[in-house]
């Protein structure tokens, strides 16, 4: 009889069962040992035990293998909306770095409704990135002379009459790397040769000479750039809301990229726009821009023939689309379109002689000239709608906003009429000297004039508010106000910049003199919303009859903590502030009110001739000098960001920008565009 082989691959006893499990003396031992274990206490003693009966070698790798057990992420488990509230309280560093952590993290770091609260508390919008391409080009190295004339857009000052959202750890990790090193060193702009003219973000061209250096102390550095020939361009004078784009080539225009992919972008990525807007300041930063000119004297052939006066940059609320207005002393004021470098309208009719000033505002534009008119047209009818001549000399501003029209000129008065309808409203009278410039909000008028003065007015009542007395040394040529700031510049170089509720400030003026006993109170911080505050200020005096009747005035130029000595004489205990940095911490202080790294800081920073232009930005302010530069100045400092020279030959009149172009003019008869978003996909960027 065969003897059978056992079948190790089946069993059917239970005898068999426990035979196999016989053969386990160690797992045996182990359960025997634990099931003795009559609380968790005794449990943790006898790890212990266990434990330190192991050589030190050992203990280490356990305590390896026991660090994750450790770990809990009290965030990660968390539900997904009380993450995202944490999170949403962080700033977009530590949410950049908290998308490093694991997935989990990475996933809620990126989360969109995160980045678009971000956006949105800074004012930054998403758009829709045109469907067309646009083009790159460059800035002739030719600088033509310039007729030497007169400006027109400034009056005598007193004395001069009297004498990608990532996935994954790793990804994230790549993206910040990428992103750091960007943003902490900058975009040099300087090129060695020639870069090709048409570039694309998707497909850069593999033989490209651009070779991007670093020099972070160059605040000089440029793009140099020849152009092609210049090609005749046609000009559209019909209604501003079909922008056609000319297949023609063009004289010059800035290198703002966008994508030709119709499909790119459809899904607003809010991290994007806000890493794009860090990308752009810093490039502000670091002076790396890319010049370029729209005009230069004689080219293209329908742009201005002679000196231009004033610029802005508007966007079309329906389109989206930005264009530049200029005005200028050949009596017309032209529309471009900055991303093909083409003129889309001339406009032209409305007056005699030059065009000093414009404004353009929710479908409208005036325009002041020297022939003592102020001109309204509808841009999207393209019609002239009312010619006003009230002034009796050349009106040098005209500001407008939904309510009101207001107008300076050199006959000293400022004027003010209803909108859209323009009747007259008010006659301003109380300033001494021309009325250079104004500027407006919704209850405000800020008026600044040759006699060094700053004026405030109620706009709905006519009533002179307060008077600031020889806010610079020197007749005053320009300002912007965006409440509750009033940014001056004038004819003494400096620029000053303060807070009319608080009266403090910055100003590039190492000068300090000591101010009259008495100096106004600051005013009320409901000032700053809008409301009007001024009917019982103490210590206030003025009828309430008369406009040209002073409310409040005082006659000290800014001394020490924002430059005035008197402030203090006013028993308010407010810091002391440096005059170029805003630092309330400036020790030790020279006479004055300040240090010798602050004087020679400050030397080398401000402007060497008339401060002709200033603009307001939300981190920037802005300010061209007949000296022929740009300087960029940090709003809340004061502080140099950028000297911007080597665009014009001429005396600079006006200047504009956001927050990826710098654009001025000059009497070279130059349209330069500074652009520091070159590279970068700007086209989902709401301007």
């Amino acid at each position: 009889m065969n003897a059978h082989t056992y079948d190790e691959g089946y069993t059917d006893t239970e005898d068999e069962v426990s035979l196999h499990h016989a053969a386990s003396p160690s797992l045996t031992r182990n359960v025997d040992l634990l099931s003795g274990l009559n609380s968790v206490q005794d449990t943790e003693e006898l790890a212990y035990q266990l434990l330190a009966s192991l050589p030190r070698s050992r203990l280490a790798t356990i305590q390896r293998r026991l660090a994750p057990l450790l770990q809990f992420d009290v965030v990660g488990s968390l539900p997904a909306e009380v993450s995202l509230q944490i999170f949403s309280n962080l700033p977009f560093p530590t949410l950049l770095s908290c998308s490093l952590v694991c997935r989990r993290w990475n996933s809620l770091a990126s989360d969109q409704t995160l980045w678009k609260n971000l956006c949105h508390a800074r004012g930054w919008k998403w758009r829709q990135p045109p469907r067309i391409p646009t083009f790159d080009n460059a800035l002739s190295r030719h600088m033509d002379p310039w007729d030497d004339s007169d400006d027109e857009g400034m009056g005598d000052s007193d004395e001069e009459a009297d004498e990608d959202e990532l996935d994954g750890v790793e990804a994230a990790k790549t993206e910040l790397t990428l992103m750091h090193a960007e943003l902490d060193s900058g975009f040099a702009s300087m090129t060695l040769s020639r870069p090709p003219l048409l570039t694309t973000l998707s497909a850069p061209p593999a033989s490209s000479s651009v070779v991007p250096v670093s020099v972070p102390n160059n605040r000089n550095s440029i793009y140099y750039y020849h152009p092609p020939p210049a090609a005749h361009l046609s000009q559209r004078p019909s209604s501003s809301k079909s922008h056609r784009i000319h297949p023609l080539a063009r004289h010059s225009a800035p290198a703002l990229l966008s994508s030709t992919n119709p499909n790119s972008y459809l899904k607003p990525n809010y991290k994007l726009l806000y890493l794009t807007h860090v990308k752009l300041q810093k490039r502000f930063f670091t002076s790396s821009y890319r010049l370029s000119a729209l005009q230069t004297r004689g080219a293209p052939t329908n742009s201005h023939t002679s000196t231009i006066y004033c610029l802005q940059l508007y966007t079309y609320p329906l389109t989206g689309q930005q264009v530049l207005f200029t005005g200028s002393r050949d009596k017309t004021v032209r529309e471009w379109n900055p991303s093909t470098g083409t003129v889309e309208r001339v406009i032209e009719g409305g007056h005699m002689s030059s065009v000093l000033s414009i404004c353009v505002h929710n479908g409208y534009l005036a325009s002041a000239g020297s022939d003592n008119r102020v001109a309204v047209w509808d841009l999207e009818k393209n019609k002239l709608i009312k010619i006003i001549q009230d002034h009796e000399d050349s009106v040098l501003c005209v500001r407008f906003d939904d309510e009101r029209l207001v107008s300076c000129s050199k006959d000293r008065t400022v004027r003010t009429y209803s909108f859209p309808d323009l009747e007259p409203q008010f006659v301003l009278g109380a300033h001494r000297a021309a009325v250079n410039a104004v500027s407006i909000s919704s209850t405000l008028i800020v008026s600044a004039s040759g006699d060094r003065s700053i004026r405030l007015w109620d706009a709905k009542t006519g009533k002179l508010l307060r008077t600031f007395e020889n806010h610079h040394s020197r007749g005053i040529a320009s300002i912007d106000f965006k409440p509750p700031c009033v940014l001056s510049g004038s004819s003494d170089k400096h620029l000053r910049l303060f807070d009319i509720t608080s009266l403090q400030g910055w100003s590039t003026s190492p000068d300090t003199q000591d101010g009259g006993s008495s100096q106004p109170l600051p005013l009320p911080l409901s000032f700053a919303f809008g409301r009007s505050p001024f009917n019982s200020i103490p210590g206030t005096s003025g009828s309430s009859g008369s406009p040209s009747t002073s409310a409040f005035s005082y006659d000290a130029v800014f001394g020490s903590s924002f430059g005035m000595s008197g402030f203090e004489s006013a028993s308010l205990s407010e810091p002391s502030l440096c005059q170029t940095c805003g630092s309330s911490n400036v020790v030790p202080l020279r006479p004055g009110g300040h240090t010798v790294e602050d004087d020679n800081r400050t030397r080398c920073a401000r402007h060497s001739d008339l401060v002709r232009s200033v603009a307001f930005g939300e981190d920037f302010v802005l300010s061209g000098s007949y000296d022929s530069s740009i300087k960029v100045w940090d709003r809340k400092t004061g502080a140099l960001v950028a000297d911007l020279t080597g665009g014009h030959t001429g005396r600079i009149f006006s200047v504009g920008f956001d927050c990826t172009k710098i654009v001025s003019c000059s009497e070279d008869q130059r349209i330069c565009i500074w652009d520091f978003a070159h590279g970068i996909d700007t086209s989902f960027i709401q301007l």
